[in-house]
């Protein structure tokens, strides 16, 4: 099963005689996989759009156009065009005093429109709320959006001081929700991310790791090794939704989410949580 990727629909059979089905050729099938190299169908003005937006990741409030220009690495000339067309459409706001740029509410129109949208958050997050409670920890939802793990849902326990993530927050390759993502994709989709952003934060030892973790457990973990302090286990699945594929964790402070207590009882709840939300 190859997972973490999609393939584009065909169209429907044509018709036959001299229909205009019958004389339309057929389309070519895509076949989308996350890290590989760009196609001929790649629209790079899109990408280069897309790669400045999320430059205003969680605690960015405004960036101007040379530290966008540092950040994606585009000429500021290519910037000044990108950013007056965001703008323009509404996915961010110029501020003339101080001519720099935030997040505009067209931003909120698509972040909110694919949350209410997402089934298996709705199905999940009572699930999410019983662990958060019953450990202390925060239980986060994430997904991988081409370029990393992002948070489409977060429950903060009791004890998750340290850990409060919120919705939209983007997680590293070498956090335990990255290591299970990696753990579970093919090997040659695994090698390409590799080679992209971040990829040099996973080291062999901790990839190996990983991967005999899921095996052995279904579970990937990061004791302390992610941030100081802070335990986690994470568990990848596919959803019953048809919505794609997931990575639900738990993590917190190593005082309260010890390694044996992660490894002996948490990571059986949250086993068991993703298997409700997996075809059976």
């Amino acid at each position: 099963m190859q997972i973490f990727s999609g393939k584009g629909t065909s169209p429907p059979a044509g018709g036959s005689g001299n229909s205009p089905e019958a004389a339309r050729p057929a389309r070519r099938k895509r076949q989308i996989v996350q890290g590989a190299e760009p196609s001929s169908d790649f629209v790079e003005a899109l990408a280069r759009g897309l790669r400045v937006m999320r430059c205003f990741g969680p605690g960015v409030k405004s960036l101007g156009n040379l530290e966008l220009a540092q950040l994606t690495g585009l000429p500021k000339s290519t910037i000044s065009r990108i950013v007056y067309t965001l703008a323009q459409e509404g996915y961010l706001r110029y501020h003339a005093d101080t001519g720099r740029y935030s997040p505009g509410y067209g931003v909120l129109a698509l972040g909110f429109g694919l949350l209410a949208s997402l089934e298996v958050r709705q199905l999940a997050r009572p699930l999410m709320e019983e662990l958060a409670h019953e450990t202390g920890g925060a239980v986060a939802l994430g997904a991988f959006d081409g370029h990393a793990m992002t948070y489409v849902d977060a429950i903060h326990g009791s004890s998750a001081l340290y850990l409060r993530l919120p919705v939209g927050h983007r997680l590293g390759p070498d956090s335990a929700m990255g290591r299970a993502y990696l753990a579970a994709v093919p090997a040659a989709e695994r090698a390409a991310l590799l080679k992209g952003p971040g990829g040099d934060m996973v080291s062999p030892a901790m990839l190996e790791r990983a991967c005999a973790e899921l095996k052995a457990d279904g579970c990937c973990y990061a004791i302390g090794d992610w941030q100081q302090g802070i335990n986690a286990v994470a568990a990848p699945f596919s959803t019953i939704t048809g919505e794609g594929y997931f990575v639900m964790s738990c993590g917190g402070p190593a005082s309260v989410l010890p390694e044996k207590l992660l490894r002996t009882e948490i990571a059986g709840k949250l086993r068991r949580i993703v298997g409700k939300l997996s075809p059976s």
